[in-house]
């Protein structure tokens, strides 16, 4: 199904950002499902994707998922090499800083699909984006003469 082939990869970077690995994507799963189900009224929602963001928020908070205090380990025999000091500098963030400069600038996503995907004003999410992305110049030692 198209919807899902547009909505789910967006969705599931979103909230695994939020709640880690394992507990994202079964909160995903369960956003899709409940979206099958009830498919007469996500189609007429103005943001389905948006919707299904929260859905599938509650999800993981009501099957016991915690936020992560940080950000998960990279293994060093899977991923290439990645900056020590990122996992910490993105734990230090809060979630919203740490959800923009996921979805646009590791991911790509424009400020105004990160805003829909998270059923806020692109504008909150172009505030986020810059202050995260100050505190990570600050904490990889980043400057603008580099």
């Amino acid at each position: 199904m198209a919807f899902v082939r547009n909505v789910e990869p967006r969705l599931r970077i979103a909230v695994v950002a939020a709640y880690g690995r394992d507990p994202g994507l079964d909160a995903v799963q369960e956003a899709l499902i409940w979206a099958w189900e009830h498919w007469d009224r996500v189609t007429r929602l103005r943001n389905p994707a948006g919707y299904l963001y929260r859905v599938a928020m509650r999800k993981a908070s009501r099957a016991g998922a915690r936020r992560p205090i940080g950000v998960p380990a990279i293994p060093d025999d899977t991923m290439p090499w990645v900056e020590p000091a990122l996992s910490p500098a993105l734990k230090a963030m809060s979630e919203m800083q740490r959800q923009a400069v996921v979805l646009v600038a590791a991911h790509g996503y424009t400020q105004r699909e990160a805003a829909d995907l998270l059923g806020v004003r692109r504008t909150t999410v172009q505030r986020h984006l810059e202050r995260g992305l100050v505190r990570l110049r600050d904490a990889l030692g980043v400057t603008d003469d580099a």
